[in-house]
């Protein structure tokens, strides 16, 4: 059996269970509860799979491993966070207030439900390149996994700054100016954590490009809608994300002019909001 069918199968089923836990609970971040495991599970399908047909698997051993630390590291920060108490994603009750309820049910089910679920698919497929050409390791699939490393390293730091912040900001009784991190990763990017994310799948995609180009074709290759598509999509949330930060912080909007958004660089001219 092509592993590709089994991982079509396990999509569609969470996909399924998604749509239907949001109808009968009313909060839609189902999708964001999965989302730091249904990759691991597709990238082990393959994995598996190569082993026991007994090709040289050394790739995908190692691809597998990166991503299921990737799972494990966001997972972990996700439940600290509350994710997995029933705690729905701030940003989807403010579009629902937007939108009809039959809108945003058609929202919920091709974007929150079907777009993540399909993505969630294409971003682990670089391992199915992996899987129909397994190519002996090499030096570049050491340098990409290095990368992918030390992106999961970068965007651990974001967080446990970002979650330190909050903490503090919590034992303030929700009063920390100026109101949001600008300290540490976050004096160079708006967003670190979201930058290492991105980051890590464009290596992923790498690793499944070498395998690629070691049985004669191209680095560019299908797969590469998978990382293509979660940098829009991050875009996309970003920007309405921040939209409602300089909203809520009056100094929110001298930090946009004065920091990245994503990539990390030296912050630009211009005084940027006093930490407390």
């Amino acid at each position: 059996m092509d592993p590709l069918a089994l991982v079509l199968i396990v999509a569609g089923v969470s996909a399924a269970f998604c749509w239907i836990t949001s109808l009968i609970t009313h909060e839609t971040s189902w999708i964001d509860r999965l989302w730091s495991i249904v990759p691991v599970i597709y990238v082990w399908v393959f994995t598996v799979s190569a082993l026991l047909s007994g090709a040289d698997a050394t790739r995908l051993v190692v691809m597998a491993v990166l991503v299921t630390a990737w799972g494990v590291r966001l997972t972990f920060n996700f439940a600290r966070k509350g994710g997995y108490t029933g705690m729905e994603d701030y940003r989807w009750a403010i579009l629902r207030g937007r939108m009809t309820t039959w809108q945003f049910q058609l929202f919920n089910l091709l974007f929150i439900v079907g777009f993540q679920s399909a993505l969630l698919v294409l971003i682990a497929l670089p391992a199915y390149i992996a899987w129909q050409h397994p190519a002996p390791f090499t030096g570049w699939d050491a340098v990409f996994s290095v990368l992918f490393a030390a992106f999961l390293v970068g965007e651990t730091a974001a967080d446990e700054q970002q979650w330190r912040f909050h903490q503090a900001k919590k034992a303030a009784g929700g009063t920390l100016a100026p109101g949001f991190l600008t300290t540490g990763l976050f004096a160079y990017s708006r967003h670190p954590n979201f930058f290492f994310e991105q980051a890590q799948w464009w290596a992923f995609y790498a690793l499944g490009a070498v395998a690629l180009v070691a049985d004669g074709g191209s680095w560019l290759n299908w797969t590469i809608a998978g990382p293509a598509l979660l940098t829009v999509l991050f875009i996309g949330s970003t920007v309405f994300t921040e939209s409602i930060s300089a909203a809520k912080y009056p100094a929110y909007r001298e930090y946009q002019r004065t920091t990245s958004m994503l990539v990390p660089l030296p912050r630009r001219r211009g005084r940027a909001p006093e930490p407390a």
